[in-house]
């Protein structure tokens, strides 16, 4: 079952986050937030002006909401549609980045190692807490972003 979130313009620009929290709190409130894995997804409506070539995570005003979301829940990712881009979108709010026609999206190299690292770490927390297994999880958000996790990191990890 897809959980859609709609933002729009007041709701960024005011950095209003209620209206994912309110969702994810139910999640969190019913204890079913694992049943959950991979549904979400934000649907966006931010007008740009004619002729404005930008991406929505281009404008600061989108990537600030994120922000302020992930500053709050750095485990959206475990929820976020991975399957819908909603993961690599979420990463695009929070990592720079260019366009490129050519090749898409190219990310910050040390930004995005940065970025998964630190999501590594929480989710890896997170999701013990949680009592679910993480490591195929997190070795398949690796790949969409590119990068393959051998299994000697999950072992500092289990050190720690």
């Amino acid at each position: 079952m897809t959980i859609t979130i709609a933002l729009n313009t007041d709701v960024i620009n005011s950095l209003d986050i209620d209206p994912a929290a309110t969702v994810i709190e139910k999640l969190l409130q019913e204890g079913t937030i694992a049943s959950h894995e991979q549904q979400l997804r934000f649907e966006i409506t931010y007008p740009l002006q004619q002729g404005d070539p930008r991406e929505l995570s281009e404008i600061p005003e989108v990537r600030l909401w994120f922000i302020r979301l992930d500053a709050r829940y750095p485990w959206l990712p475990f929820l976020l549609d991975w399957k819908a881009g909603e993961f690599v979108r979420y990463t695009a709010m929070l990592v720079p980045h260019q366009f490129s026609t050519k090749e898409g999206i190219q990310y910050n190299p040390e930004a995005l190692e940065i970025f998964l690292m630190h999501k590594l770490f929480i989710l890896t927390d997170w999701l013990s807490n949680q009592g679910l297994p993480s490591k195929s999880r997190l070795k398949s958000m690796a790949q969409l972003l590119g990068y393959e996790l051998d299994d000697a990191l999950f072992e500092m990890f289990s050190n720690s």
